[in-house]
């Protein structure tokens, strides 16, 4: 057996086993007694599996300990389940009886004697390293097919191997079947790459090294090369196409443990070598393919992704490989990330995470090309026939543009900008070998701060056409970060919640994605009115580099906004922006939740809502600007928080804002809106009996006139005259609002307290979710609840509630919970549960009560974890307080709820009494306490 030295390992020399570690029993002894027989199976059976718990503890302990680093863990593994596989295989041979080799004879039959096999270990188990629940891969390699006995040691050895629990990956081959099999699929290719001999006949191991090796020279790097690269795509598109995903695969995502694994592997293929040091200096294999810094870059990715897997493995008890929101805090936590200034512990863990994957995305940019071109031979460089590239220092090679080869980019680095720009203007794609200067030359552009021509071409990259992709490449290779240095601070930052799906910086660049597309007109039909601003906007340039800056100044506490504000005056005159434009960013930056959080939090109905906004932004281009930036930051975030109902809320609140700000009527005296609402309503009634349509403009009390369009009042009207004349006690509509992505419910029935909380509760139970709603109590003591609902359920979530079976249902548990024959909280409880990887992300209970929003309502908000039947408990303990709530603008993010209500007292009239205040806040954070769990989190 070879020692844990010889391992091949890929990236890092072996660190030395603690000394208290002392080495196990020989199981070997036991299993086969010398000079006596083999022990019965059974007895060997349980003789392994206390040396497998050994093996098992031993690691652990010494790794929970600290004593072990996760490489060196993963190493120690594999070389103790070396002891136990050598232990099987001994015990094997004495059980079935040894192999004899064949004859040397020449035309000896094939049935006089069996070929000699050797145990080889392949895959990860070939690397010599292992996870605590990996697989073993194994291959039983002979000269010529196995003969019966062969076979028998085989089948005994794989049954011991299973008995014992292990996952045992494993292939029979001779070398010519190797080499057949292997020739037209890259998987093999890369399992035999990993082979390690393990026992048996050495011999037999050479021959087939020695055959591999020549096949590997024969049919050349280039099918492998693309089968990895191909395999690699499909890969991350399944598992994640960014490094920067808030959930990540650490064994599969892009920049994870396999990336790692491919560079070895290319390496190994095209020069043989086992450690990336290998590839260090001029004499090393293609001259010097990384430098010592890089060499250990790789080191240190490898060693700390290594790490991060074997405590997701022992904190899950289980081949565990996606770090998800409930893991992130617990392996943080053992790894000793703990808070420090305003960020917490888990967020630095996953920054350093990720900032690990986007050293091993460089890397890769970095080692790829230099191994193709080292075994296929140099580029053809050519100098273009465009004089243009030629000035730039620019060339082309496989008709993509790369820096000429003897340019130094340290005295011009401006090259960088230039080479980016040429291949966005000329449509050719960036050369491998320009990826990997760009990389090994971004240091240079700390030096190219506050230079007009650098800032000239940036500007002019961020504001042009694909710009997303061009701002991606240049954070990738490290340029962003030292030609912005406040960029550096949220790179890899990510904010623990559920609702971001990236972290800050890819946000950022995903939402200059969606000012792209807006231009491009590719979202005319989901965004209409966005689309059309953005081609009138007069401060392009601002715009765009308002987006880059927005979120600027997460993760340094306080407000993001106003610190980011500061942080844009400071930027923008470094990039050579205008006085005036300067202003324009710093304030889109500081007022860029503005336009979202009026919409979903506040009364757009209301005029004061409507006259405060106003009087911050001023000015039409402004909302405009705003406006465009608010959608594109939305529907960056993820792929779930856009939806057709925000959509309807924006473009409202971004017209009515737009006529006050032109000069219009959109907020006259409140008399003379409720007189014309009463008027439209009238006409829209024509044809009914007069004495009918006089009855029903004298049921709505002012706010009910004001908050629903002339068609809503003919449909209510229409409701409410056939109730009446049957005399019906109840009557429940719906209506799907496809435009809108929401189903409208509206409730007609008798007025009592807490009735706005029974039918929350009722919708709960059904599985709609509530986004907005406006509560009316009419002349007669009726009331008149409207609700706007999507479906709760995972498979539609932000869609509209339609489903006909689910909508009859709908109508009969509102029906069961005002005639008291539903027990809601029982039937609450029943709700399905959230995964156990969203409950570990913790939201506070907030409730801020607000007399200055309206001029008519206290506003209360509400800042808590989203549970169902949170809107029934909160709104039970507004009622429970005396009070009556007019509307109510629910929002979601992740599962953050941030719920706002308006009320009144029973007089109708704000609550301004101190006690009574405290009172409601109290009742309030004691409504959004989940209660205690009665039953287990579904598993994540």
């Amino acid at each position: 057996m070879r020692s844990s030295g010889d391992l091949p390992d890929a990236l890092a020399p072996a660190e030395p086993a603690p000394a208290t570690l002392r080495p196990l029993p020989d199981v070997v002894l036991d299993l086969v007694p010398h000079g006596g027989a083999p022990v019965p199976r059974d007895v060997a059976l349980t003789l392994l599996r206390r040396q497998l718990g050994r093996i098992q503890s031993r690691v652990q302990e010494a790794f929970e300990a600290h004593a072990l680093s996760g490489l060196t863990a993963a190493r120690m593994l594999g070389e103790l389940t070396d002891g136990l596989i050598f232990a099987i295989h001994a015990y094997t041979l004495a059980q079935v009886g040894p192999v004899q080799p064949a004859s040397p004879q020449a035309g000896a039959p094939d049935g006089a004697a069996e070929p000699p096999f050797v145990l080889a270990a392949t895959g990860g188990y070939g690397r010599g390293v292992l996870g605590p629940y990996s697989d073993i891969d194994l291959l039983f390699l002979s000269d010529r097919p196995m003969g019966a006995r062969g076979r028998r040691a085989v089948e005994f050895m794989l049954y011991l191997l299973w008995d014992l629990g292990l996952k045992v990956g494993h292939a029979t081959r001779s070398i010519h079947e190797c080499l057949e099999d292997a020739r037209a699929d890259a998987t093999i290719q890369t399992a035999l790459l990993d082979a390690r001999f393990l026992a048996g006949d050495p011999a037999v191991f050479t021959r087939f090294d020695e055959a591999f090796t020549e096949a590997r020279q024969r049919w050349g790097i280039g099918q492998f090369l693309s089968a990895k690269r191909a395999e690699r795509t499909s890969r991350h598109k399944r598992y994640g196409d960014s490094p920067y995903l808030v959930e990540p695969h650490l064994k599969e995502g892009r920049g994870g443990l396999r990336d790692v694994q491919t560079m070895y592997w290319l390496a190994r293929y095209a020069f043989g070598v086992k450690r990336m040091p290998e590839l260090v200096g001029p004499e090393s294999p293609g001259g010097g393919l990384l430098t010592a810094r890089e060499a250990r870059a790789f080191r240190r990715a490898w060693d700390f992704l290594w790490t991060v897997r074997f405590h997701l493995h022992y904190v899950t008890g289980r081949a565990e490989e996606r770090l998800t929101f409930d893991l992130q805090p617990v392996v943080g936590a053992r790894m000793g990330y703990t808070r420090h200034g305003k960020q917490d512990g888990v967020e630095r863990f996953m920054k350093h995470l990720f900032l690990t994957a986007r050293d091993v995305v460089r890397l890769s940019r970095l080692l790829e090309p230099a191994i193709e071109r080292a075994t296929l031979g140099p580029p053809a460089v050519s100098r273009s026939a465009d004089p243009a590239l030629t000035r730039a220092g620019l060339a082309i090679a496989d008709g993509k543009l790369l820096i000429m080869p003897d340019l130094a980019v340290d005295r011009d680095p401006g090259v960088m900008l230039r080479l980016v720009q040429a291949s966005r203007d000329r449509g050719l794609e960036l050369h491998p070998l320009a990826h990997r200067a760009l990389i090994r030359s971004a240091p240079f552009a700390v030096g190219m701060r506050g230079d007009a021509r650098a800032n000239e071409i940036f500007l002019n990259l961020l504001e042009g056409r694909d710009s997303a992709r061009w701002m991606r490449v240049l954070n990738e290779v490290g340029f962003l970060s030292r030609f912005i240095p406040h960029w550096a601070r949220i790179v890899g930052l990510m904010q623990f919640d559920t609702y971001h799906v990236f972290t800050v910086e890819e946000h950022t660049i995903e939402a200059i994605q969606v000012l792209n597309e807006l231009e491009r007109g590719e979202l005319a039909e989901a965004i209409p009115v966005a689309s059309e601003l953005i081609g009138q906007l007069h401060s392009h340039r601002a715009l765009y580099v308002a987006m880059l800056l927005h979120d600027i100044a997460k993760g340094r506490g306080g407000d993001h906004s106003e610190l980011g504000a500061g942080v844009a005056q400071e930027i923008c005159p470094r990039l050579g922006l205008t006085p005036e434009e300067t202003e324009t960013v710093s304030w889109l930056v500081l007022n860029h939740l503005l336009v979202s959080q009026t919409a979903f939090k506040r009364d757009i109905d209301d005029p004061k809502t409507i006259l405060d906004i106003a009087e911050v932004v001023q000015s039409p281009e402004r909302l405009r600007l705003l406006l465009v930036l608010t959608v594109a930051d939305m529907r960056a975030v993820g792929p779930k928080v856009w939806n057709g109902w925000k959509a309807t809320l924006l473009r409202e609140l971004y017209w009515r804002v737009a006529e006050v700000l032109a000069g219009g009527l959109s907020v006259p005296e409140r008399d003379v809106r409720v007189a014309r609402a009463k008027q439209a309503a009238a006409s829209m009634l024509e044809g009914q009996p007069k004495e009918w349509v006089e009855h029903f403009l004298g049921l709505g009390y002012p706010g009910y006139w004001l908050s629903f369009d002339p068609e809503s009042h003919a449909r209510h009207a229409g409701m409410i005259r056939e109730a009446e004349e049957r005399g019906a006690p109840l009557s429940v509509s719906t209506r799907v609002l496809e435009a809108r992505a929401v189903t409208e419910v509206t409730v007609y029935c008798s007025d009592h307290p807490g009735l706005f909380s029974r039918i929350a509760g009722a919708l709960a139970v059904a599985g709609a979710t509530i986004v907005d709603a406006r509560i009316h109590t009419m002349t007669n003591g009726m009331a008149l609840d409207t609700f706007w609902v999507q479906d709760a359920q995972a498979g539609n979530i932000g869609g509209a509630f339609q489903a006909p079976h689910k909508l009859a249902k709908l109508s009969v548990l509102i029906e069961q919970a005002l005639s008291g024959r539903l027990n809601l909280v029982q039937e609450i409880r029943k709700v399905r549960r959230e995964p156990a990887r969203l409950r570990a992300v913790q939201v506070p209970g907030r409730v801020v009560i607000d007399n200055f929003a309206s001029n008519t309502h206290t506003v209360i908000e509400l800042n808590g974890r989203d549970r169902p039947g949170l809107l029934h408990d909160v709104t039970g303990a507004i009622s429970a307080q005396g009070l009556q709530i007019a509307s109510a603008h629910i929002t979601t993010y992740g599962v953050r709820a941030v719920d706002v209500f308006y009320v009144k007292d029973v007089f109708g009239l704000k609550i301004e009494n101190e006690r009574k205040l405290a009172s409601l806040r109290a009742a309030l954070l004691a409504a959004l306490t989940p209660p205690p769990p009665d039953e287990e989190a579904l598993p994540g």
